[in-house]
């Protein structure tokens, strides 16, 4: 007989009845829509490097060298707030600020080991402390390397023989981990000779091959497409087959231009190689035969040097200091990081000329002024206060409105990316941190599991900063899922609903380190009393399968799959 997780050939699953009770039954149902209602209403990687540096000096999170230009960011959000007329809600507790800050950059919830060495800590400044810490953890490097590889590549497979994906993700990883300055890598990415594989940077190129003619090298249109998009955040493709018919600010010309600089990469023995006298020819609409074009820039044309090969020239126009389109459009995305949610929406459609929103250009400034440095960009806009603002009103009769969080006077509700919500019940459903030093079954067990939930609950690709609302279907994986089944059954060894069961002292204890794993959070009073007594008193039901029907209650909560 089935349980939920259970999954016949056809991928359908039932619940298993009888024996005293449905397992996730008429009482967790109960209790499910009892926490969410109650919510709702309130609301209104796996490195080869070191473990996660919890030890780390003070001298690690010095926050007075960029406590002027945070003060800068405030400023030009609460002028914002004063011209709309919208007020700021209060800040959220430090368990919710860092619960965010860990989705952010890890795509998990935090441990209940995390928890307990931060509650030890006591930081005066939990993020920045927080921060210190995740900057070491391979964990960080993994979770936004793959961030980074949807932007700048997609998650196509590409051609088998000359792209290797994972090469690109580590040698991406190990630049977010060494803090390489931004600019640096992406001039990387453009100018990339060499194999693939010993010259990961080259499958920045090689992914746009056509595996079906593998001698005609790299796709210059693709590869212009990418550049505007990624770094510039200009969606240049746009007038790929036809003028600008509305803004009338671009040329079809535009975009060919930008792709000529990428006509000399082509396919040799030894990898990708640069063959200046090739051409690029293209029939422009109206034109009745391909006709040659030079490269050229669709704007600043000032800052293209005038030496070099022509994909050097181009990485240095794109990343220069004054290029202010390459900053914003990384500000934009890390903001997009940090909240789920972009300043500027779409993330990879940015004005050139403004209006910019409140903060984005103090956050470029600085990103600029500090030699393009990830690590510190998302140090301050952590230290925000809109980052650090609730998600609810402090006043029930005056609930947050969505001009507030348009503003960022509130913290935005978005929902959790689906790696976030697999990487959450997988982390949810250990005591200990799953990470570098976890055991390599338990390691391998989350990569394929983890996979498998993202690609039935729906991967977004490289789409994947777009707003989309949630689906039935979604909510039948959480509740009926083989991951949550997995993940919430009785298992001494590996999961912590059933560790709880056997090592709690009492129910309340039981019940709360089991809302601290799941939703980063303490129980309200009542919760505690209810979830308590339904522990203490069971009567002939084991206390692992009372647990577990807890585990399962909270998972599918409404605050569980959302960012708060």
């Amino acid at each position: 007989m089935q349980r939920p997780g259970e999954h016949d050939d056809t991928g359908s699953s039932r619940r298993r009845t009888g024996d005293g009770g449905a397992r996730h039954g008429t009482l967790a149902l109960l209790t499910a829509a009892l926490l969410a209602a109650g919510w709702m209403t309130r609301e209104a990687g796996f490195h080869r490097g070191h473990p996660p540096a919890w030890n780390a000096t003070p001298r690690d999170h010095e926050p007075a060298d960029i406590a002027e230009t945070v003060r800068a960011v405030n400023r030009a959000l609460r002028d914002a707030w004063m011209t709309a007329g919208v007020e700021a809600v209060g800040p959220a507790d430090a368990r919710t600020r860092l619960r965010r800050l860990s989705l952010a950059l890890t795509g998990t919830v935090p441990s209940l080991e995390e928890w307990r060495r931060f509650e030890a800590a006591a930081p005066a400044d939990p993020e920045q402390w927080w921060l210190a810490r995740l900057f070491r953890d391979p964990r960080f490097g993994s979770y936004l390397a793959e961030r980074l590889a949807r932007m700048t590549v997609g998650v196509e497979a590409g051609p088998f023989i000359v792209y290797r994906r994972h090469r690109l993700l580590t040698w991406i990883e190990e630049a977010l981990l060494a803090n390489r300055p931004y600019d640096e890598m992406v001039r990387a990415l453009i100018t990339a000779e060499g194999v693939w594989t010993t010259h990961p940077e080259a499958n920045f190129l090689t992914v746009t091959i056509d595996p079906n003619n593998e001698a005609e090298g790299p796709d210059e249109i693709k590869l212009a497409g990418r550049v505007a998009k990624a770094f510039l955040g200009v969606r240049l493709d746009c007038v790929q087959c036809h003028d600008d018919y509305l803004g009338k600010r671009w040329e079809q010309e535009d975009f060919h231009q930008l792709a000529a600089f990428f006509a000399g990469a082509k396919m040799e023995l030894t990898g990708v190689r640069d063959d200046e006298s090739r051409a690029y020819r293209f029939r422009l609409s109206g034109s009745d035969e391909p006709e040659p074009l030079d490269p050229a820039v669709p704007f600043r044309p000032e800052l293209l040097p005038t030496e070099g090969t022509r994909r050097t020239r181009l990485a240095a126009w794109v990343t220069h200091p004054d290029n202010r389109a390459f900053a914003r459009a990384a500000v934009n995305r890390v903001w997009a990081w940090c909240f789920n949610r972009p300043l500027h929406e779409p993330v990879d459609d940015l004005p050139l000329d403004g209006p910019f929103p409140p903060g984005l250009e103090v956050l470029g400034d600085d990103f600029i002024a500090h030699g393009f440095d990830l690590q510190r960009l998302i140090r301050v806009i952590v230290a925000t206060d809109a980052f650090r603002h609730a998600s609810r009103s402090a006043d029930p009769e005056r609930p947050v409105t969505p001009e507030q969080e348009a503003l960022w006077a509130a913290f935005p509700l978005t929902r959790l990316r689906p790696e976030q919500v697999a990487g959450s019940i997988l982390q949810a459903s250990s005591l200990k941190t799953i990470d570098a030093r976890s055991h390599v079954l338990r390691r391998i067990t989350r990569l394929f599991g983890e996979g498998e939930f993202v690609r039935r609950y729906g991967d977004p690709g490289e789409n994947e900063l777009q707003n989309a609302a949630g689906t039935i279907t979604q909510r039948l994986i959480l509740m009926n899922g083989k991951l949550v089944y997995e993940r919430t059954k009785e298992d001494l060894v590996v999961n912590a609903s059933t560790r709880l069961a056997a090592l709690a002292p009492d129910p309340a204890q039981a019940v709360a380190t089991a809302f601290l794993v799941v939703l980063g959070r303490p129980p309200t009073p009542t919760e505690s009393d209810w979830f308590g007594s339904r522990l203490a008193d069971r009567g002939d039901r084991p206390a692992a399968e009372v647990m577990e029907d807890l585990f399962w209650t909270l998972i599918n909560a409404t605050e569980f799959s959302w960012n708060h």
